[in-house]
C-alpha cells in the first residue's frame, strides 16, 4: 500500500507559497496607519513653541 502523503520538500514549497500569497494580499498595511505627528489634543495640552 502506498502512502498519499507528499514528500517533505513539497510541503515546504507549499508552505512558502502560502506565506508569500498571504503576505502579498494582506490588507493590513501598517505604513498607512502610523501616527504622523502630534494631533489637536496634544496641541491643546502643550503650550506653543516660541518662534525663532
Amino acid at each position: 500500500m502506498t502512502s498519499l502523503k507528499p514528500p517533505l520538500r513539497f510541503d515546504a514549497v507549499g508552505a512558502g507559497w502560502r506565506r508569500l500569497v498571504r503576505t502579498i494580499f494582506d490588507p493590513y498595511r501598517p505604513e498607512f496607519h502610523y501616527m504622523r505627528g502630534p494631533g489637536p489634543k496634544w496641541r491643546a495640552k502643550h503650550p506653543p513653541f516660541p518662534e525663532r
